[in-house]
């Protein structure tokens, strides 16, 4: 047994005896007024607000920030960071989180805790954000309410998919490059299996970098021969955020159709890559923008 992994067993040792009606592999429908449901993942957190289960809710992770009374709730961590204390500390009955939390061996740990345990699967299209309403749903023992809501967001999605088929219309689609970051100079851009890829398709745009998957570092190369017309980026403020002038001033972006034209576009991360219930709003709020509208 690795030293961190001996580490995390004694700090759940030293913490209190929590109730636990269900072990980790036995999460089902939980419909027990004392639940307590610790949400990891910004849309799985917003699809039980959007089932009316959130009084439920004792803890939320960093990315949960929608609905904004959402972040009344205690912060145990950010999902891809989590740390057994944190999510422990709040006593929960309930873990219930989105695919590709971790690290790891936290992962393993909680699972092993005797807490029910219920991992939603992600995935980058419309059947997947159905998917993640119907199983949360189930989770939660409100399969109806999964069933209504999951019909008003396939809706939304159909009239979405409208929208960028008529804005389109006529014309070549925009070739769009979504970048991460740009830390030290270095442009992350999204590939395909990418939610960044998959809310491009659902507003009828292409995605310029082929031949990636997932986020990966580019070269200058790559990115003039990507030739974007478009720079997609996520509205972000403090350290992480990159301007303009610095967008532009690279050598690489500023060789690109998208730099001549100074041509991107900022939305809000969780709508525009959270693939939950605002995915609609996001693909048509990227639609119109691709659009020119």
């Amino acid at each position: 047994m690795s030293p961190s992994r001996r580490l995390m067993l004694a700090a759940l040792a030293a913490l209190p005896l929590l109730p636990a009606p269900l072990r980790a592999q036995e999460a089902g429908p939980a419909d027990r007024p004392e639940d307590r449901i610790v949400s990891i993942g910004g849309a799985v957190t917003e699809i039980v607000y959007a089932l009316g289960e959130q009084d439920r809710l004792v803890a939320r992770d960093t990315t949960s920030n929608y609905p904004p009374e959402v972040t009344g709730l205690p912060d145990i961590g950010y999902i891809r960071r989590l740390s057994p204390e944190g999510v422990l500390s709040v006593n929960p009955t309930l873990i219930l989180t989105e695919e590709g939390a971790g690290p790891p061996e936290v992962v393993e740990l909680l699972k092993e805790a005797s807490i029910a345990f219920a991992e939603i699967p992600d995935g980058f299209d419309r059947a997947a954000v159905l998917t993640k309403i119907h199983r949360v749903a189930e989770v939660l023992g409100v399969p109806q309410k999964g069933d209504a809501l999951a019909a008003e967001v396939a809706a939304a999605l159909d009239a979405a998919g409208e929208i960028a088929a008529q804005e389109a219309a006529g014309a070549p689609p925009r070739r769009v490059l979504f970048v991460l970051s740009m830390q030290g100079g270095r442009i992350m851009a999204g590939g395909s299996d990418t939610a960044a890829d998959g809310i491009i398709r659902l507003a009828g745009g292409v995605n310029a970098l082929t031949g990636v998957s997932g986020y990966k570092p580019l070269s200058d190369e790559a990115v003039i021969a990507a030739a974007p017309d478009v720079i997609l980026m996520m509205a972000r403020g403090g350290e992480m955020a990159v301007s303009d002038a610095a967008l532009f001033s690279h050598p690489a972006i500023l060789s690109t159709p998208a730099g001549e034209a100074r041509a991107v576009l900022r939305m809000d991360g969780m709508k525009l890559l959270g693939f939950g219930p605002r995915t609609a709003e996001a693909a048509t709020e990227l639609a119109h923008a691709l659009a020119g509208g």
